[in-house]
């Protein structure tokens, strides 16, 4: 809202949530751009709205981090790259210390995060992730790992080889899923028998 409406009378905002950020509190301290009073007053808004949003944000994301380092499961799962408060608490929250799942791939599976078996004839084709399990946790996982992807390609000489190579061989989208896959399989070893994080092996 507030790009297209700068937008609307020539002034472009940088990308990123940060430009706005700046933008939002540099018009609430009375830096106004060059604009009709009626749409710096609409823009004024809506710059205090996107202020309160994110300091609400803030306040819950510290609160989030704070129970979570209550946690022992929490804290050992933050300690894996891609992992932080906001997931670890859901993961513990929801699957606790995970002796529901007989394997680390059976995790993977209730997850949606493992490929659909086609095999036939004796031939083995995997197809797409099922996308069958829990959204919330799996989504949380996939965009962890996203994160910890683009930071290996940015910093290729500060990652394990397994997840260096996958990110080399596959299709960008594809290697996240495959990194939450094998997470997910960690997770689950360090739930059950409360592992520390190690990386893998290539």
């Amino acid at each position: 809202m507030i790009r297209s409406l700068l937008r609307e009378f020539g002034h472009i905002l940088p990308i990123g949530i940060e430009a706005v950020t700046a933008f939002a509190k540099r018009h609430h301290d009375g830096d106004h751009p060059d604009m009709p009073d009626i749409a710096n007053g609409m823009l004024g808004i809506q710059c205090y709205q996107f202020i309160g949003l994110n300091e609400r944000i803030s306040g819950y994301s510290k609160m989030i981090k704070q129970h979570a380092m209550l946690n022992a499961d929490a804290r050992r799962l933050m300690r894996m790259p891609g992992i932080g408060p906001v997931t670890a608490s859901a993961i513990v929250a929801t699957i606790g210390d995970a002796h529901q799942f007989r394997t680390g791939r059976d995790l993977a599976a209730w997850l949606g995060l493992t490929p659909l078996n086609k095999s036939s004839g004796g031939k083995e084709r995997l197809g797409k992730i099922t996308k069958q399990g829990d959204r919330y946790i799996r989504k949380l996982l996939v965009v962890g790992m996203t994160s910890r992807a683009v930071m290996a390609k940015r910093s290729p000489e500060k990652v394990d080889l397994w997840t260096a190579k996958i990110i080399a061989d596959k299709p960008f989208r594809l290697a996240t899923v495959a990194m939450a896959n094998k997470a997910a399989r960690a997770i689950w070893a360090m739930l059950t028998k409360k592992q520390e994080y190690r990386q893998p092996a290539f």
